[in-house]
């Protein structure tokens, strides 16, 4: 039987659950991505690429050759193998046989590529271009049947021998975005150009390329990979010497998805399947477009709209895996030295600003970073109407300091992001602000849209502000903090496992170990000075006794009561997901009603003061990762652009409110209009 050493067994109960949860949530850990033993290979199994005795054509090819009495020259000169082949086809035009022609010199490029790389080189580009004239030569369109497993097979041909081909070209120094060059292969010469092609990226934002096929999601419950034509590639982002404002919110080592795809634009004569390999050079012009799969899903190839090959998860796994993004390192650092992690603190944007879209900021909550959100942002980027519509925003902060500290610093750097990414005040989207916030980021979210007038400057005192006696740093601080209105820009807060009502895990022990561990922010210790400034200025217990996180969120703080009745924005929407974990097993027995670390009675709010709430059964460091709260969140958001789309209010009825400032006399924000959408 455990001794009740604190205030009670609730108490040690709760400080054991603390340690569960935060080594089960806050300190977990994973591997993103790992490197593959062997490049996934969609041929490998059919070409028999890693069997004993392979790699062998298909039983089509196979069978191609006896027709033609040329089985028996497999075993030879792969290259008068394909030469004959040609021949038959400028005789006699025939899909079956182009396509053995690419098949049979992606093998002759895969069994050779060790020796050779040159001939490597010409026997891909040969595979390439044979699945492409397969595939879009007006002669051969009529021959295709959708249902004939022939047809992928050409496409995962062009593919992989694509891919082969821009390894090599890799290794060569030459796949540059804005770069042109001609690639001498054994049999040909190649004038190749890598172009950027509708995307937000540009040709100076590409340091290098890695190949998605080479590597294993690990991190990520859920894997959203398109099929079509072209190479998933994972971009990784240079950093420029002199770059605009707006490139100051990527975090470093930053990668994303692109598309590669190789669109043959060759010579009148070097068309026919017969000149490529003819034995003269043959001039072929082709041009690598890279593609942001996040704009388009598509391109027109001949007239026809073809899908393209895409993988938006691996780079964002690949990303998440360097050590510059490690979640451990920057939630410990941001819980438990705050003061120096203010310098990492900030909005982070995963993609190029993009004004026509709504900006979704998510809030981590305590002992937490960006990362916490992955899953989340997977899920919802892979919808196609989700991606049409919105950004996502990601907001860092030292969770050990008090919340309002943090949520103070955030009103102050989303007016900064706006002054950046929006001067002149024009673009309409980004008035439609989301914010989400999880656990004590839910409290920091709805901080943002409720108007405090002297409500919170009073739990610490009826005397005026003017009267205070303070240094203009300490007065700077109370004032940003304890006076505020609410961002005109924000619509709607989604709060997640939030402990509206304070949460029972802060009590005797846990505060007494945070403050022993935590390194309590100067500004916060300069504010302690201010009882002995002021004698019989404050009340007795106030929010400056309040120094850490843990503190912070007591279920006897005053301002979490503030919080609950303070005057909300009539122009925001909100809405709240609860967790629940099941009574049963250990941790679900000491967990109680609620999600194991805010009881269900403080997560949950009145629905008076929500326009939708609904329960998840989930512990609290998982809430915002379950699939039922990601369904929410997502019907939420399309709900917030349908109702968007409802609205009659045109541009010349819309003039947009300042940003807030933080004057402890200013009053509630006058223009509290909706905003249109662009």
């Amino acid at each position: 039987m455990v001794h009740d050493s604190f205030t009670g067994g609730r108490t040690i109960r709760a400080a054991l659950l603390l340690v569960v949860v935060l080594a089960v949530g806050g300190c977990a850990s994973s591997k993103w991505v790992t490197l593959r033993k062997t490049p996934q290979n969609p041929l490998a199994e059919q070409l028999k690429l890693l069997s004993f005795g392979g790699p062998k054509p298909t039983t089509r090819t196979i069978q191609l050759l006896r027709r033609y009495d040329l089985a028996e020259e497999l075993s030879g000169d792969r290259r008068q193998l394909l030469s004959k082949l040609h021949k038959i086809v400028s005789q006699e035009p025939n899909a079956d046989t182009v396509y053995a022609i690419a098949e049979l010199a992606y093998l002759g490029g895969h069994r050779g590529e060790l020796k050779n790389k040159q001939v490597a080189l010409d026997l891909y580009g040969a595979s390439v271009l044979h699945s492409y004239l397969y595939l879009f030569d007006p002669q051969f369109s009529s021959s295709h049947n959708p249902y004939d497993p022939l047809f992928r097979s050409a496409c995962d041909l062009y593919n992989t021998a694509l891919e082969n081909t821009l390894r090599i070209v890799r290794s060569q120094g030459t796949l540059r975005p804005g770069h042109a060059c001609t690639i001498q292969t054994a049999s040909r010469q190649i004038d190749l150009e890598v172009v950027v092609n509708n995307s937000q990226w540009h040709a100076e934002d590409f340091d290098h390329f890695e190949f998605i096929s080479d590597y294993q999601v690990n991190g990520l419950r859920n894997h959203f990979h398109e099929y079509g034509l072209g190479v998933p590639l994972i971009a990784i982002r240079k950093q420029h010497v002199e770059e605009d404002s707006t490139k100051s919110f990527y975090p470093p080592q930053l990668s994303f998805p692109v598309t590669a795809f190789l669109r043959l634009e060759p010579s009148a004569n070097s068309m026919k399947p017969h000149s490529s390999m003819s034995g003269e050079p043959v001039g072929l012009r082709a041009v690598l477009e890279l593609h942001d799969p996040l704009l388009s899903s598509e391109v027109t190839v001949a007239g026809q709209r073809v899908p393209l090959e895409s993988d938006v998860t691996t780079p964002l796994a690949y990303f998440l895996s360097q050590p510059e993004f490690d979640d451990i390192q920057m939630s410990t650092h941001g819980l438990f030295h705050p003061d120096a992690a203010k310098q990492l603190s900030g909005l982070y944007l995963l993609e190029p600003f993009q004004a026509d879209k709504i900006p979704v900021v998510m809030v981590h909550g305590l002992w937490s970073s960006p990362v916490t959100w992955m899953e989340m942002f997977n899920d919802l980027r892979s919808s196609p109407e989700i991606r049409r519509h919105y950004q996502f925003w990601f907001y860092l902060y030292p969770t050990g300091q008090p919340f309002w500290f943090s949520a103070a610093q955030m009103r102050e750097d989303l007016a900064r992001a706006r002054a950046v990414l929006d001067p002149d005040g024009t673009k309409p989207a980004l008035d439609q602000m989301v914010l989400i916030g999880h656990s004590m980021g839910g409290l920091i979210s709805k901080l943002q849209t409720v108007d405090s007038g002297d409500q919170f400057w009073n739990i610490l005192t009826d005397q005026s502000f003017d009267t205070l006696q303070a240094s203009p740093e300490i007065r700077n601080t109370l004032s940003r903090t304890l006076f505020f209105q609410p961002n005109p820009s924000v619509r709607r807060v989604i709060t997640i496992g939030t402990p509206h009502r304070g949460s029972n895990l802060s009590n005797d022990a846990t505060r007494w170990l945070s403050q022993r561990f935590i390194t309590i922010p100067s500004l916060i210790l300069q504010g302690q000075q201010l009882q002995r400034l002021n004698p019989g200025f404050f009340r007795d217990d106030t929010l400056l006794d309040i120094t850490t996180s843990i503190d912070s969120l007591d279920p006897d703080s005053p301002l979490l009561s503030a919080l609950l009745v303070a005057d909300r924005a009539p122009w925001v929407s909100y809405h709240n997901i609860v967790g629940q974990v099941r009574e049963e097993g250990l941790f679900g027995r000491m967990a109680g009603s609620g999600d194991g670390v805010v009881s269900a009675r403080s997560a949950h709010l009145d629905a008076s003061h929500v326009e939708s709430e609904i329960t998840v059964p989930a512990d609290h460091t998982r809430v915002h990762q379950h699939p039922r709260t990601i369904l929410e969140v997502r019907r939420i958001l399309l709900e917030h652009v349908d109702q968007l789309r409802s609205r009659t209010i045109t541009a010349s009825h819309i003039q947009r409110s300042p940003l807030p400032v933080h004057d402890p006399a200013a009053g509630t924000v006058a223009n509290k209009q909706f905003f249109s959408p662009p």
